[in-house]
């Protein structure tokens, strides 16, 4: 792919060959994951015609290996939710790392998961009774896109529906079993880092996430 919007245009046509409600329903709306998810999400949603909105989301990432997560955080119109990977944080617990560490963390990244809330989610908008959209620039554990599925269905959408351009072949099957469809252009057994399937895959400033939330509203801010 050449950068997230071209991602976001590809999804869109995907979403509309599934005949994806979620997508396609007046009432739908599209929701991308902070921060790389938002310009993926803003870009389908302008192809589809409808709004799109943002979840906020922090990864909660393995004590000296933060680019494992043994969990994520999310937000999604005014609900929080927390996911954590059971079997990961016992052999964490069982090489010595403690309880009150992990504590720490999501402690840690619940203020940033805060700062999100206030910079890109006021004022909250309602998703109950909504169909959603959950986007993301690709799916590499799954960790952050199970926090923002429970937080969805939390704040009360009547449909929840994952869709990303990439995704390794576990995380995929993780998230079959939770989301009410999921739909992943890409599904590589030989998965990489999310960025290896972009030619462009710069990191989102806050201006450029602000930036595409307000053309994805229609109502700039």
């Amino acid at each position: 792919m050449a950068d997230r919007a071209d991602a976001g245009h590809r999804l869109a046509a995907a979403l509309v060959e599934a005949a994806e409600p979620a997508g396609i329903e007046p009432d739908g709306v599209l929701l991308g994951l902070c921060r790389g998810g938002v310009p993926v999400a803003v870009a389908a949603a302008a192809d589809l015609g409808r709004p799109a909105d943002a979840v906020a989301s922090r990864k909660l990432g393995v004590p000296g290996h933060t680019e494992v997560a043994f969990g994520a955080l999310a937000s999604c119109a005014g609900h929080r939710s927390r996911s954590t990977d059971p079997e990961l944080v016992d052999r964490m617990l069982g090489t010595g790392v403690t309880g009150r560490r992990l504590e720490e963390i999501v402690a840690r990244e619940g203020v940033a998961l805060a700062r999100q809330e206030d910079l890109f989610l006021a004022p909250v908008r309602p998703v109950a009774g909504r169909p959603v959209v959950l986007c993301d620039d690709g799916i590499a554990t799954g960790a952050t896109m199970l926090a923002a599925i429970d937080a969805a269905r939390t704040a009360g959408a009547s449909r929840v529906v994952v869709a990303a351009p990439v995704g390794s072949p576990s995380a995929v099957r993780r998230l079959r079993t939770v989301a009410d469809a999921v739909l992943c252009l890409h599904v590589p057994p030989d998965f990489h880092a999310v960025g290896a399937y972009y030619r462009a895959f710069p990191q989102c400033t806050d201006e450029e996430v602000l930036a595409a939330l307000a053309a994805g509203r229609g109502d700039g801010g």
